[in-house]
């Protein structure tokens, strides 16, 4: 799931070659703001809803496909972080073009891309052909989902602004729901004789719908800003992920060689050279390069990859102890996970008040929600075992859910505190990005520990028991990493961020 980071409105849009006083089809646009802009609202949450779904799917469906698929059970986590590493990857460089071509040229191509890759997923023979097929739908899902608030804070009015950014968390917390409710249902529905493969044909009606809106309601212009993207850049950050995320899925199958353990040197050397990289073409830079110097921003970024490798690795791993230890249906496993994703929903909207009263202390009390959920959930499946009934699971996973929520909507805000005004569009794009990569961390860590328990023989009690401690020691390190973050959210130092000093 994308946690994106709406930018808050600095003043009334000056005219420009895509602004809201851009001209629109069927004749002039008011002053106060881009005559469709409601219509570029409801075009950008559609988006938004294919990259929410697409990313929690399959989740649930995993195991089906595997089963229809064939593979080894890694299979089950590339088909998570097959999308979600390209998605990392490109995700900045996806917000720096549309800085330099225009955020309507590349959301278009965006929308048409994922189309017609949830359409070659569908269709895929194999597991290499699904698994290309979700790589090419990341990295098309990059080019996407960053323009849609530029989008929207371009087209409407200073004063509607607000109203237009509040909905997204409603649809997107719904969506976050609806998703493995759906997934299992579609799955064990089998319209058509498609079974899996219906949860990424749903897809070809909106995204066709979503590519023949923008072409007619989008606001047209052309290029924001001179310079490009650096393709070092890129190609570093792309062995940096992959490095990283393929020995944690790969390594238990391969029984942890040297020269797969060796990849880690291979990250650490690929992070530096990025690093030097940016100070050196900071025209072109994917991060801008103060923010590697910032303690504060460093610390958040550690923040997020502990907690989202956490929260993602959790949602995967119940999965496959509903189906592989359970034996549920898809249809009863999204069920069962419908309370954490509705707890997230709730947690979500509990952290507004909250976060004005308690600042970053909000975060800490989501991370120990989310702990002791998860110990809730752990000490339950002890002792009824494989007797567990979905009612028995519920509180632990509605724990868990809440304070995953209490982390999720404030933590942007809170990090995004410690940069100055000029660095805040690069590190709302470093952090977008950086979820992603943790989501993809946490599907090959957390369920890697459940695989490996019940390869040697260990009951699913255990198993989950086991990836639960991993969980709440990641949990346990959120918490502790979070002392090196600013005290307040972002809306409380506007003033520092407005006057350009770091809070």
């Amino acid at each position: 799931m994308t946690v994106e980071t709406a930018p808050t409105p600095a003043g009334p849009a000056q005219p420009s070659a895509q602004t809201p006083t851009s001209p629109a089809p069927g004749g002039a646009v008011p002053a106060t703001g881009y005559r469709y802009a409601w219509a570029v609202l409801a075009i950008v949450l559609a988006a938004e809803i294919m990259d929410l779904l697409d990313a929690t799917v399959t989740a649930v469906a995993a195991p089906a496909m595997r089963a229809d698929l064939g593979g080894s059970e890694s299979v089950m986590q590339w088909l998570s972080a097959a999308y979600t590493l390209p998605f990392a990857v490109f995700l900045v460089t996806g917000g720096r073009l549309g800085d330099v071509y225009g955020r309507r040229r590349l959301f278009i191509l965006g929308a048409a891309g994922f189309t017609l890759a949830s359409a070659a997923v569908a269709f895929a023979p194999g597991v290499a052909a699904v698994l290309a097929a979700r790589a090419v739908q990341g990295a098309f899902g990059a080019l996407l989902i960053p323009q849609g608030f530029g989008l929207v804070k371009e087209s409407f009015a200073e004063a509607d602004l607000p109203t237009a950014f509040a909905l997204f968390g409603p649809v997107m917390g719904l969506s976050a729901v609806v998703g493995p409710v759906l997934a299992g249902w579609l799955v064990d529905a089998d319209l058509l004789g498609t079974g899996w493969r219906m949860i990424f044909l749903i897809n070809l009606p909106i995204g066709l719908a979503a590519v023949l809106a923008a072409l007619v309601f989008l606001p047209k212009g052309g290029p924001r800003t001179a310079g490009g993207v650096d393709a070092v850049s890129v190609g570093l950050v792309s062995v940096v992920a992959f490095a990283l995320v393929f020995p944690l899925v790969q390594g238990r199958e391969l029984g942890w060689p040297a020269w797969l353990l060796g990849l880690a040197a291979v990250a650490l050397v690929a992070g530096a050279a990025l690093a030097a990289r940016q100070r050196r073409v900071p025209d072109r830079a994917l991060i801008e390069p103060t923010l590697l110097r910032n303690r504060r921003f460093l610390g958040g970024m550690a923040v997020a990859i502990a907690f989202f490798a956490a929260m993602s690795g959790l949602m995967l791993t119940l999965s496959l102890f509903c189906q592989l230890g359970l034996g549920y249906s898809a249809s009863r496993t999204g069920v069962t996970l419908a309370p954490l994703a509705f707890g997230v929903a709730i947690g979500a909207g509990l952290s507004f008040p909250l976060v004005a009263r308690l600042g970053r202390r909000v975060i800490q009390l989501g991370v120990t929600g989310m702990a002791v959920g998860v110990a809730v959930l752990a000490v339950t499946v002890a002792g009824a075992g494989t007797g567990v009934t979905v009612w028995q699971l519920a509180p632990g996973a509605l724990l868990g859910g809440i304070g995953s929520g209490l982390v999720v909507a404030p933590l942007f805000d809170v990090i995004l505190s410690g940069v100055t005004g000029a660095e805040v569009g690069s590190a709302s794009g470093v952090l977008n990005a950086l979820q992603q990569f943790a989501n993809a961390a946490g599907v090959a860590l957390v369920p890697t520990v459940y695989l490996g328990i019940m390869d040697d023989g260990g009951s699913p009690a255990q198993a989950l028991t086991r990836a639960g401690l991993v969980t709440i020691g990641l949990a346990a390190a959120s918490f502790l990493l979070v002392f090196a973050l600013p005290k307040a959210a972002a809306g409380e130092a506007g003033a520092e961020l407005t006057a350009g000093r770091t809070a």
